[in-house]
């Protein structure tokens, strides 16, 4: 085998690695242009059932705040109002003057 025979061998060989990588790369784009397309079909509803969870979370966080959480606090300052004016009329007043 002379020097020639060997270069036209390596020749062939080099290309047909690059047919064949050429090839497996072409593969690799369509796999991955179907996997786009799968997670875009699966994450779309994921992200509008999340969305509309987050709705009824806004809408139950807002319910009740406006019928639990401020009535108590309202309840609680009324409650702490009256404690504080019971306790101002019990003080006792130094002797020698009058309230």
């Amino acid at each position: 085998m002379t020097l020639t025979d060997a270069r036209d061998v390596a020749i062939i060989v080099l290309c047909v690695e690059s047919l064949i990588i050429g090839s497996l790369l072409i593969v690799l784009v369509l796999q991955l242009r179907g996997l786009i397309r799968l997670l875009e079909q699966e994450l779309r509803p994921i992200l509008a059932s999340l969305q509309d969870t987050a709705g009824t979370v806004r809408g139950t966080a807002t319910i009740v705040s406006d019928y639990v959480v401020s009535p108590v606090a309202r309840l609680a300052s009324i409650w702490e109002g009256v404690r504080e004016g019971a306790e101002v009329l019990t003080r006792r007043s130094p002797r020698g003057r009058s309230s």
